[in-house]
């Protein structure tokens, strides 16, 4: 085996094990639009975890800087020390990836070191930019787009994404300190960290679920109005992404937001109906 399918395995098995969603929505994409996409979610899965498992602060900041300089190196040099830089070196000459978004992404996962504390709704959203927004404007880049509103549509759809990510990961979340719901909205609510941590439901709860909720839905509404009838269909993986992710928020709401109590799932089959029937509606649009 060379060094690129050795390199190339690294990645694959990356997405094997996270059992993520990612994987049902790369299901009908072309084989060679498949392995990029699953180099991509490696990289990201790697420095996610460099955030998740270790405890130790200035190790993890080492380690994401190493990060910083290897993208750099990849991008700049051609060289590539890690297996999954090895298996995207490659696919810069196929795809139109922008450098400043894989370092813009790392920045995102900086900022997940330090006790997560957000005052407005703007500093909600910059970190959505950083941790969803730029994988959302990686993503396209492979699936290929026309219309320069696709970005906005890949930016808008990766907000929503994301706001359902925190709804469903709070109770996560919260036991490694971290609380991405900003204080604005906590006290329309009259919501404080200690409810929350006391993971009682009460209708101050239910009410800034509900608004977490609505904007999600806002957001991949938003998304779709800068998608074209033109890049539609080159979209559909993210369309099946989106379609899983907006599954499991209405099950979250007809559940009553159990989100402080436990993480609300969707089965396999279900993910698999669904990115199967948004792959053959929209290949028929």
């Amino acid at each position: 085996m060379n060094k690129y399918n050795t390199a190339l395995q690294y990645c694959k098995e990356k997405l094997q094990h996270s059992h993520s969603s990612f994987y049902y929505s790369f299901l009908f994409l072309p084989a060679e639009k498949k392995v990029a996409m699953t180099v991509l979610y490696a990289f990201c899965r790697e420095v996610d975890d460099i955030v998740d498992n270790h405890k130790d602060t200035a190790i993890a900041k080492l380690k994401l800087q190493w990060w910083h300089t290897e993208i750099t190196s990849v991008f700049q040099q051609q060289r590539a020390q890690h297996p999954i830089t090895q298996a995207l070196l490659p696919l810069l000459s196929q795809y139109p990836f922008k450098q400043q978004y894989f370092h813009e992404l790392l920045s995102g996962m900086e900022m997940d070191l330090t006790p997560c504390m957000f005052t407005t709704l703007n500093e909600l959203e910059k970190y959505c930019y950083h941790v969803a927004g730029t994988v959302g404007l990686l993503s396209i880049a492979i699936f290929g787009y026309y219309d320069k509103a696709t970005e906005k549509y890949a930016t808008e759809l990766a907000l929503s994404l994301q706001l359902i990510n925190i709804l469903r990961d709070i109770k996560e979340d919260l036991q490694r300190n971290r609380l991405y719901l900003p204080q604005i909205l906590l006290q329309r609510f009259a919501v404080t960290e200690k409810m929350l941590h006391q993971s009682n439901n009460t209708v101050q709860t239910h009410a800034l679920f509900t608004f977490i909720t609505q904007m999600a839905r806002q957001h991949y509404h938003q998304a779709l109005h800068y998608l074209s009838d033109t890049d539609r269909t080159q979209q559909r993986s993210a369309l099946i992404m989106a379609n899983i992710y907006h599954a499991l928020l209405d099950k979250i709401e007809q559940q009553h937001f159990p989100v402080l109590q436990y993480r609300v799932r969707l089965s396999g089959w279900k993910k698999l109906w669904i990115a199967w029937s948004t792959a053959r509606n929209e290949t028929c649009y």
